[in-house]
Formats: structure tokens, C-alpha cells, sequence
């Protein structure tokens, strides 16, 4: 009786196990999978379990035991139709889709789109964002559980970061040009737990990362812009803080023990040594305030300064006007400047603390360029990390140094997908869908480059020996 009743409780467990992979880059954000057995060479045709039409969508897919769900839109770009779709994990068949309604208008810039956030799921429901609608959920057989409309947003390319489940709330940034805030939500319910404004941040895309103090409260942290801010989870108070990132944060950061890893680029003009030299807002409107209503508007604005043509130029002008009215007011100016100010790069951050943990919390920094989007991997032992073009460059984690830097032969595109790590290698896949696999070791060595014949954006999901990737029309599960 006694071990029957073990092996029942056992089986019940694992039933309810939270997932491998059940949210953006899998455990923890971190993009490392405990796997074996996973073939180096993939392609439409080569080590495909099953491969699975799609509409688009940038969001990567999270799995259950028995799903995988992720977020789509029709292809359409005016009249468009947001979807959150599940299939089945061993066979890719379509199980269900169902339409999330637009209710509001998002602004889309660049190469984002509609269904960019990742979902994420408990194993038994799954939960997804769509900044033109709000959060929903599902069951795992496709019953609406919930939704909670949210918005209007004001983020520049539109929203970026996914949700995350810390215990029974579901977590989200809503890091915008005008009213952030981060958001605690009931997952049973839909309600709201808790809501914290963050007047200090502007436009920003990264995914938190939980950190569980020994000894003290579960933390969500948050690479915002100019910094990385530690939140409890309990009620969202804001517990320490680390300045010195760029001013617009898209990578989620990477975690060992007490150290957390995070990259950010802001402009070219970021990097340390370029920065354009500013002025102060009443500087500025005797500089450039011709019809002196108090503010500056991209008309006004004329000269052949550095900071002339940065007020001036069309992506500079519209990132610095946070409501969009084209005029910028003095807060505007002086985020402005800040923006300008900050600098790109690498840092590695000592976790923990109290208040502001500037002074003693940064182990290096690496102020080369480093990628707009990609964040980084923290993986046998070694930091990785993959810039435009194609290099690589894995670094000692405890020092910052450089071990290796090389590029990608065959894979000089853009990233937008993050490097995933399992079975002892790396995965890189760039936006023209070349998907690149090296050795995870400081001395890295080329193993494999596939290509999958169409885009790119999604971060690949790895677990029990299959890697699941989405290409602009497919979702593959490739595997032994």
C-alpha cells in the first residue's frame, strides 16, 4: 500500500512539474536546456520530426508535457487578427487557435510586429500579451479562462517583453516613453495583485529575471533604461538598483549564483568617447526656440552641431518626443540627454543590496560594441555573445576578458534571436534563418551551419532532445 501511495504521489507530482521550457528562453530566461542527444545538422529537409505551417509572428513558442502554444496575427498588415494557437507537442498537428480582438491601436516601429511578446505557461494553462489587446488565458484545450484589457501603450518600436509566472502571479514590465509601470496579476483569476509606477523609465523590451535572495524575497529584476532595478514580488517595492546601462534595453540578462550579465545599446553615438555633447533645456531655447512658446520643435531645429543633427534626424527626434507631440517640453530635453549620455555595453552585476548599489555592485564592464537585441548566454562555464554580422565572442565570466572573437562564416546577417545552449553546444541563428552550431567552450570551433531557407526572429526552445524553431512560416521540431 505504502509503496503504491509513493509511486502515485511521485506520478502526481510530475504531472504538475512546471515545464522545461514554459517561457521566453526557457528556465529562468537563462536559454539552457538540460538535454541530450541533439543533432548539429537541421534543415527543412534534414533531422525534421515534423515541421508545422504558421501564420507570422515573432513571439517564441513555450512547451508543456503534451503542448506547445504560441502567439500569431494573420498576414494581413491593416485588418490583421491576433491569435494565440496550441499544438501538439509530438506530432505538430494543430490542436486549437483562437482570435484575441484589437482593441486598441499599437505603434509598430521597425521590424517588431503584433505578436512579439512571448506567452508563457503553468503546465496546465498558458497566458499571452498582445500590447493592441491586453492579457488572456487559455486552457490547455483552448477555454478562455480570463482577460484583462490593457493599454493604450507608448513604447517606440512597440512592446517587446514577455510575460513571466513567479509562483501565482504573472509578471509584467510595461516600460514605456510615458506612465511605466510593472503589474502583478492573479494567474487563477486575471485580477490585479499589485501596481507600481516607474516614472523613472522610458521605451524598454526586456523580459525580467527572478532572483531568490537566501534569506530574503523573491525579486523580479528588470534591466530598464540607464538601469537594472531589483522589484519584490510580494507587492512591487522597489528594493535596490545598479546604474551605468544603455537607454534602451531589449536583452534579457543572464544569471550565475550572485552575478547577473546584461548587454544594451542605445545609439551608435552610445559608445564611450562618442557621445554627442548636449545642452541645457534653457540653453537649448535660446538656441533653437524661434517662435518662444517654450519648446522646441523639429522645425526649429537647424545647424550642423552633433547635437544639431541628432535633434534633428529622423529617428533621434521622434525617440527624444515621449508623447508625441513634435515639440520637446524640458523633461523630454533633459531625458534627451541622458539618452545621449548613457553608454552601450556589457556589465556584470553583483546581485543584492539595498537602494543604490552603483558604487559596489559593478564586477566589469565591456564597452566594444555589443548586439541591439540578442541577449547573451551563460553556458559551461563561458559568457557568449553574438553581435550583427555574425561574431561570436565568448568571454571569461569571472573577469570580462575576452577569450575568443571570430565571425560566423556563413552567418554574417543580423540577430534577433538570442543564442540557446544544450548537449554541450551553442545554437545562433541570424534573421535569413542560417542557424549556426558552435562548441560550448572558450575556444569556441564551428560544428555545423544549417540553413532554413526563410526568416528568423524567434528565439529556438530546446527540450528532451528536440529543438523546436520558428521561421517566418513554420514552427520545425527537429531531433534525432
Amino acid at each position: 500500500m505504502t509503496t503504491h501511495l509513493s509511486v502515485a504521489l511521485v506520478s502526481l507530482l510530475v504531472a504538475v512539474a512546471p515545464p522545461d521550457w514554459s517561457r521566453f528562453r526557457g528556465p529562468n530566461g537563462t536559454g539552457v536546456a538540460e538535454t541530450t542527444n541533439l543533432p548539429t545538422e537541421v534543415g527543412p529537409t534534414t533531422n525534421v520530426v515534423w515541421k508545422t505551417a504558421l501564420p507570422p509572428g515573432h513571439s517564441s513558442p513555450v512547451l508543456t508535457e503534451s503542448r506547445i502554444f504560441l502567439t500569431a496575427h494573420t498576414a494581413d498588415k491593416t485588418n490583421y487578427q491576433l491569435l494565440v494557437i496550441a499544438l501538439d507537442r509530438a506530432t505538430g498537428k494543430e490542436l486549437w487557435r483562437r482570435e484575441v480582438p484589437r482593441s486598441k491601436t499599437g505603434r509598430i516601429e521597425n521590424v517588431n510586429g503584433p505578436a512579439s511578446p512571448s506567452p508563457v505557461t503553468d503546465g496546465e494553462s498558458v497566458y499571452a500579451f498582445f500590447q493592441e489587446f491586453g492579457l488572456i488565458s487559455f486552457t490547455a484545450d483552448g477555454t478562455e479562462r480570463w482577460r484583462l484589457p490593457m493599454g493604450p501603450f507608448n513604447i517606440y518600436y512597440g512592446f517587446g517583453a514577455s510575460p513571466m509566472l513567479v509562483d501565482d502571479v504573472l509578471i509584467l514590465p510595461v516600460d514605456q516613453d510615458l506612465g511605466a509601470y510593472l503589474v502583478a496579476i492573479d494567474r487563477r483569476t486575471g485580477t490585479l495583485r499589485w501596481k507600481v509606477e516607474r516614472p523613472h523609465v522610458i521605451s524598454g523590451y526586456s523580459t525580467p529575471t527572478l532572483y531568490r535572495p537566501a534569506g530574503g524575497p523573491a525579486q523580479v529584476v528588470i534591466p530598464e533604461s540607464f538601469q537594472l532595478t531589483s522589484y519584490a514580488v510580494a507587492d512591487g517595492k522597489k528594493l535596490w538598483w545598479v546604474r551605468g546601462l544603455a537607454c534602451e534595453m531589449k536583452s534579457v540578462a543572464s544569471l550565475d549564483g550572485q552575478t547577473l550579465y546584461v548587454n544594451g545599446w542605445g545609439f551608435p553615438q552610445n559608445q564611450p568617447g562618442r557621445q554627442v555633447p548636449t545642452v541645457t533645456f534653457d540653453e537649448g531655447l535660446k538656441r533653437y526656440d524661434k517662435d518662444g512658446d517654450g519648446l522646441v520643435g523639429k522645425a526649429e531645429i537647424v545647424g550642423d552641431q552633433p547635437m544639431d543633427k541628432m535633434l534633428a534626424g529622423d529617428y533621434g527626434f521622434p525617440a527624444f518626443d515621449l508623447d508625441r507631440d513634435d515639440t520637446l517640453d524640458g523633461r523630454e530635453w533633459d531625458v534627451a540627454r541622458a539618452m545621449l549620455a548613457s553608454e552601450n555595453g556589457l556589465l556584470a552585476v553583483t546581485l543584492g543590496g539595498e537602494g543604490d548599489m552603483t558604487a559596489s555592485a559593478i564586477k566589469w564592464r565591456y564597452q566594444r560594441p555589443v548586439p541591439q537585441v540578442p541577449s547573451t548566454l551563460l553556458y559551461k562555464g563561458v559568457l557568449f555573445m553574438v553581435n550583427d554580422s555574425g561574431i561570436l565572442i565568448s568571454f571569461d565570466p569571472a573577469t570580462g576578458q575576452v577569450l575568443k572573437q571570430g565571425r560566423l562564416k556563413g552567418a554574417i546577417d543580423k540577430y534577433f534571436a538570442s543564442p540557446v545552449g544544450a548537449d554541450g553546444h551553442v545554437w545562433l541563428v541570424s534573421q535569413d534563418g542560417t542557424l549556426s552550431v558552435v562548441s560550448a567552450k572558450a575556444d569556441w570551433e564551428i560544428e555545423a551551419v544549417n540553413a532554413l531557407d526563410d526568416e528568423v526572429f524567434a528565439t529556438p526552445a530546446i527540450a528532451d532532445g528536440r529543438m523546436y524553431v520558428r521561421t517566418r512560416g513554420h514552427l520545425y521540431a527537429f531531433g534525432r
